[in-house]
């Protein structure tokens, strides 16, 4: 059981038996209001992992109530949603999921339009997703934990919080995944030529999503094995992720590590991730996003979009990504536009970005396809104003590919103190920079030269 830094500790209740709390009218499932002066303090043993700093108020705790090794079995959705909507009235309130134990969990919307600011979700123990949960089968149902609505959230704690995603990627262990692949084969596709990230995975949920809320602290927890992304913050403002692990497979298709959407104001740092698509991912309507310390690998690297699929027109501004490292993953910093989209990026730094046995460290491809072929169109999503400083290690296939469309040619890229050699051995076939329709300059050194750049404006 975790210790938490003096004077605040949480108090956690023992479990009693159901008969003694039925007796005292008390809810056997969500366990109990600890009020300030009754509560029973009782510190608690160190978290294994790095977070030590949180505490539990003990004037509003609401405390899953262990109940044994059913828990295990049996899904407590109508647990933790009675907890919460408890807390949610009691002012700045903690839900805490206690150390030691684990809870299996179904689809769950956690929403604060009732709530008052500073809710803390604490995880300290387990919870596991309830992969035959029936709400799979309706096809509809994208997220497994969302917070909705929320004003001034933290969710921290040294717990876990595991998708049980092999569950989806096996391909049909859970309903619906059949049915995909079975429709897509009924098309005539041959899934063999398609990416491998998006087969079948568009109904597969997110672990956890928080969706239009501000002021949002999530930190300390590890999210493992999500069914398709791991941690999703959509239409935020004021976001702070740090000292998150997030673990899945490299194979693991579409489990991107964390995902950004219409989001101003994020910072994430301190931060190891590793999963079967791109560590971070930075989609339309984000801007003011700061990235720093973090660790990725296995994966696809940290990439601003796929932008302007289906003629969409998306905009990312304002992104610096710095001291990073990547190891072994498919890209380092990459820039993906679909051809026909429109809108822009503009205003990118990526600086202090540290590679080994990285595929292509330094990608902007605005001919991204996720399938066989697309269909060549004019339009594109501008890119302007990306520097690139001190990017150094070695790669495997191209130390830098830049793909820029014909009609809205890249125009301000910057590339200075670029140092990237071979990995040693291992029989690749490798390639040197590539450039198209790129207009920059470089600032010495770069290794290897990139001769390929266009001098002034397209």
């Amino acid at each position: 059981m975790p210790r938490y830094s003096s004077p605040c500790f949480c108090s956690l209740l023992p479990p009693r038996p159901s008969s003694n709390i039925a007796s005292r009218g008390e809810n056997p499932i969500i366990g109990h209001r600890l009020p300030a002066d009754t509560i029973r303090h009782r510190q608690l043993r160190s978290c294994r992992h790095r977070h030590r700093h949180h505490c539990c108020r003990p004037s509003a705790c609401w405390t899953m109530a262990p109940l044994g090794m059913a828990l295990r079995t049996t899904p407590r959705q109508p647990a933790f949603a009675a907890a919460w909507s408890l807390a949610c009235t009691a002012g700045a309130s903690t839900v805490l999921v206690p150390v030691s134990y684990v809870f299996l969990v179904g689809p769950i919307t956690f929403t604060g339009d009732s709530c008052v600011s500073n809710m803390i979700f604490q995880v300290d123990g387990t919870i596991l997703a309830d992969a035959g949960s029936t709400a799979w089968r309706s096809g509809v149902v994208m997220q497994w934990l969302e917070f909705e609505n929320v004003r001034g959230l933290t969710i921290q704690g040294c717990g876990t919080v595991d998708g049980q995603g092999s569950h989806w990627w096996s391909g049909g262990s859970v309903a619906g995944d059949a049915e995909m692949v079975t429709e897509e084969k009924s098309l005539g596709q041959d899934l063999k030529e398609l990416d491998s990230d998006r087969v079948g995975t568009s109904n597969r949920p997110t672990a956890v999503r928080v969706f239009q809320s501000a002021s949002i602290t999530v930190t300390g927890i590890t999210i493992r094995n999500s069914p398709r992304f791991h941690l999703t913050l959509d239409t935020c403002h004021g976001v702070e992720v740090h000292d998150v692990a997030v673990s899945s497979p490299g194979d693991s298709p579409n489990t991107d590590g964390i995902h950004l959407a219409g989001s101003v104001g994020v910072s994430i740092h301190h931060t190891t991730i590793a999963c079967g698509d791109d560590c971070i991912s930075i989609q339309d309507g984000c801007s003011d996003v700061f990235i720093r310390s973090v660790h990725c690998g296995p994966g696809h690297g940290i990439s601003i979009g796929g932008l302007g699929k289906g003629g969409a027109s998306a905009a990312v501004s304002d992104v610096t990504v710095q001291d990073v490292t990547l190891n072994q993953t498919m890209t380092g910093v990459r820039i993906k536009t679909w051809q026909g989209g429109s809108g822009s990026v503009k205003n990118v730094r990526f600086s202090g970005v540290r590679v080994s046995a990285v595929k292509t460290p330094i990608v902007i491809d605005q001919y991204y396809c996720d399938h066989t072929t697309c269909a060549n169109q004019t339009s594109a999503v501008t890119v302007a104003g990306v520097a690139y400083q001190g990017v150094a290690g070695t790669y495997t296939e191209r130390p830098v590919y830049l793909a820029c469309a014909d009609a809205a040619p890249c125009a301000g890229i910057h590339l200075a103190d670029i140092q990237l050699a071979p990995v040693d051995g291992g029989g690749y076939h490798l390639h040197g920079p590539f450039c198209w329709k790129v207009y920059g300059d470089e600032v010495r050194p770069v290794e290897p030269p990139v001769n390929c750049l266009l001098a002034g404006a397209p």
